[in-house]
């Protein structure tokens, strides 16, 4: 005779000691959790929370990235550039976080910049748009212009001819009168403008252009006040400066310190204005492949 076995179900599955399945889904009903749901949402809404202040923080006191939309900083910098600027040489100020919101009194860890150096600013009278020039002039500086060289404490500043500066017509670029521009043998037009190397007591040097005779190669001694900077374009002819009295859409006069927003560091990227977004291949063709990279 052969004997059978059939295996009898548990009427009741056995759990770990102390756990019990039914007790905890009634656990989380009572605490408003829906059984099975994960919390994706609110983890997404904190890592959220996370990256803006992050992301805050970073532009506000290490890097913050500008554009250049003019052409008042050629050969240095040309419309369509793109660049990092350091936060932090200068000091903070209000100025310093986005908006310019008032949380910070005055301006803390100041630092005065050296001549040479190119600045984030805003722009006064109004404050509210940021500026791109070179610092020239310190407090006690004084500053003139006579028949377009600059002259520093009554002495003049070394101005040596250098080959033309040329630069594509593009979207981005213009010249600035048809007696510069030129067309190239493979049939694009680009601007060559007049080219010359200023040296700065220290040894800072750098490019300006020069179009020719304009007023404001002529300008009366200025001296710097405390506080204060004295800030000019690398394309003397086609920028509104220092030279110039502050006034809306006009010049800056002389720049308080405390509108500093930070040092240009190096140009992270420069399109021509040629990139159609749907053209992808133009993100590439338009790129100013030579100008990445550039540093100050």
């Amino acid at each position: 005779m052969t004997a059978t076995m059939t295996e009898t179900p548990d009427p009741a599955p056995k759990h770990p000691a102390g756990h019990d399945p039914v007790a905890a889904i009634a656990a989380k009903v009572v605490r408003g959790d829906q059984p099975g749901k994960p919390k994706d949402e609110e983890n997404f809404f904190v890592f959220l929370i996370k990256l803006v202040l992050v992301v805050g923080i970073f532009r506000s006191f290490v890097f913050s990235p500008f554009n250049i939309p003019s052409e008042s900083m050629q050969p240095r910098l040309v419309n369509g550039d793109y660049l990092l600027a350091a936060k932090w040489p200068y000091g903070f100020s209000r100025y310093s976080l986005p908006f310019s919101l008032p949380l910070i009194p005055g301006r803390i860890l100041a630092h005065q910049p050296q001549r040479g150096d190119v600045a984030i600013f805003k722009a006064p009278p109004v404050n509210d748009l940021d500026y791109i020039k070179r610092v020239i002039g310190l407090p006690g500086d004084t500053v003139q212009m006579k028949g377009g060289v600059l002259f520093l404490n009554g002495v003049a500043v070394p101005k040596v001819r250098q080959a033309d500066f040329v630069v594509r017509v593009s979207p981005n670029t213009t010249c600035h009168s048809v007696e510069f521009e030129v067309l190239e043998k493979d049939g694009n037009p680009t601007c060559h403008y007049p080219q010359f190397r200023e040296t700065l007591p220290g040894g800072k040097s750098y490019n300006v252009l020069d179009f020719g005779y304009s007023p404001q190669d002529d300008t009366p001694p200025v001296v710097v006040p405390a506080g204060h900077l004295f800030l000019m374009g690398d394309n003397r002819d086609n920028s509104m400066d220092s030279r110039f009295p502050a006034m809306e859409g006009g010049g800056i006069g002389l720049v308080p310190q405390e509108n500093l927003v930070g040092r240009a560091t190096i140009v992270m990227w420069s399109t021509d204005g040629g990139a159609n977004w749907f053209l992808p291949w133009t993100w590439f063709t338009a790129a100013r492949w030579n100008r990445i990279g550039g540093t100050f």
